[in-house]
C-alpha cells in the first residue's frame, strides 16, 4: 500500500471514529437528561405519588417535594418569592432560616398552601348505594 493511500485510510478511520463517538455521545447525553427528568421532560412535573400535604417535613427540599406531589418546583419557589439558584439543595428549614428568620415554620406552611392551591379540585364522589 502506498503512503498516500495509507494516510488516506488512516484519516478516513479517524473521521469515522470521531463521528461514531459524537453520535453515541449525543445519545448518551439525551439518555442522561431523560433519566434526570424522570422521563417526563423539562418543565413537566411527574404525576403525584402523594396527596397528603401534612406529610411534608421541614427537612425536605423543594425539588423533592415537587416530584413527590407532582407540582412544578419553579411554582413553589415563585410562591415563596425566593430564587431557586443556590437554594435547590436547601431544606425548607434552611430556607426559612435564611429568608424568614422571624417567622418560624413560614416556608413549610406556604409550601403546603401552594400545593393545595395548585392541585385541581377533586370531583365529589357519589354516595354508595
Amino acid at each position: 500500500m502506498s503512503p498516500v493511500k495509507q494516510r488516506l485510510a488512516i484519516t478516513a478511520l479517524i473521521v469515522l471514529g470521531v463521528l461514531a463517538v459524537g453520535f453515541f455521545g449525543l445519545r448518551a447525553v439525551r439518555a442522561a437528561r431523560h433519566i434526570r427528568d424522570g422521563g417526563y421532560g423539562p418543565g413537566k412535573p411527574p404525576p403525584a405519588s402523594e396527596t397528603d400535604v401534612e406529610l411534608i417535613r421541614d427537612w425536605m427540599t423543594i425539588p423533592y417535594i415537587a416530584r413527590t406531589y407532582g407540582v412544578p418546583d419553579r411554582m413553589l419557589f415563585k410562591e415563596l418569592r425566593i430564587p431557586d439558584e443556590g437554594d435547590r439543595e436547601k431544606s425548607l428549614k434552611e430556607l426559612n432560616d435564611a429568608y424568614f428568620p422571624e417567622q418560624a415554620g413560614f416556608v413549610l406552611e406556604e409550601v403546603k398552601k401552594a400545593i393545595n392551591d395548585h392541585r385541581p379540585p377533586t370531583p365529589p364522589t357519589a354516595p354508595a348505594p
